[in-house]
Parts: structure tokens; sequence; C-alpha cells
């Protein structure tokens, strides 16, 4: 009888001034309260749907990958950006000086920067193949499609590439001729 039991998340009460003064709710068993857990963080809640605590998950290998070495594997994809300032060169420049500044500090970077450097000169050697193509097919008007179509690819896996190798993640361009090995 002394013992205070949990049943199904249901926590008994001990009896409040009111109880002592020997008013019992529900005839002579205590006053009980329903205690709520915080989802999905309580070992009683983890324990019937076997749920793990939520914690931050690194990817695979990020760990092994210095955290300055991923922030400037980041920096050098991202710096292909620098091509909407400086047109054509820019894209190339900027992964380029980020790769020889920190090759050898970081081979992170060092293998991250020659794929960065890769794919932007990939990108603009497709660019200009598609300008040859793009006069005669701009009667067509599909001819205006195919450059806007390659920059767009270009920005969204640059930004894919930086994500990942914030993460730490060994990242390879798709559609990338490999120059710089």
């Amino acid at each position: 009888l002394g013992h205070q039991v949990e049943i199904a998340g249901i926590i008994p009460v001990q009896p409040d001034e009111h109880d002592k003064a020997g008013q019992r709710h529900h005839g002579n068993q205590p006053r009980q309260r329903r205690q709520l857990a915080p989802y999905p963080h309580t070992e009683s809640n983890n324990a019937h749907t076997n749920q793990q605590p939520e914690t931050v998950q690194e990817s695979p290998g990020s760990k092994d990958i210095d955290k300055d070495a991923r922030m400037w594997a980041m920096i050098c994809h991202l710096s292909a950006l620098a091509g909407l300032v400086v047109p054509v060169i820019g894209c190339i420049i900027g992964p380029l000086i980020i790769w020889q500044i920190k090759k050898e500090e970081f081979s992170f970077v060092d293998e991250q920067g020659k794929e960065a450097v890769n794919f932007q000169i990939s990108m603009l050697l497709y660019l200009l193949i598609s300008a040859i193509i793009w006069i005669p097919l701009t009667f067509v008007c599909i001819g205006v499609l195919i450059p806007v179509a390659i920059s767009i690819f270009d920005v969204v896996f640059l930004l894919i590439a930086a994500v990942k190798a914030n993460n730490g993640e060994h990242y390879r361009y798709p559609l990338t001729i490999r120059f710089i090995k």
C-alpha cells in the first residue's frame, strides 16, 4: 500500500489539503494526474516506440574531416558564384584561388577544389558549345533555353556540392570532365 506505481503515464498524486480534510476523490482511491512525457525524449516513451532520442547526426566520414577543411571546401564550391560578378572566367577563378591557397593545408579541400574547378571548366565548355549551337537554333526558340538550363544546372549542383562539402561528404559533380586529376 505504501508504494506508488506509475502505470501508462498516470502517476498517483499525494493527497492535498482537501484530501487531508477527509474529502476523497472517487471513493477511497487517491486523485490521479496524467503526466505527459515530452516526446520523444523520455525513456518510457522510447521503450514503447523503439525510438532513439533525437540527436544531431553527422554524416559518415564527417568526423574524420576537420571542421575548417569542411568550411574551406564549401567556400571553394560557393566561390564559383563569382561568375555572377565576373562573367565567363569568374566561375573558374574563385574555386581555383581557394583550391590553390588551401590544397596543401587540407587534403579534403584539395579533392573538392579539383572537383569544383573541373566542374566549372566543364560547364563553361558546355556553355560555349551551346552558344555555337544557339545561333542556328535561335529561330526555333529552343536555342535560348539551352544556356539557361546549363546555368541553372551549374548553380543547383554547386549548391548541392557546397552542402555536401560542409557535411564532410566526398562529392563528385555529374557530367564533369576531369581535366585536373
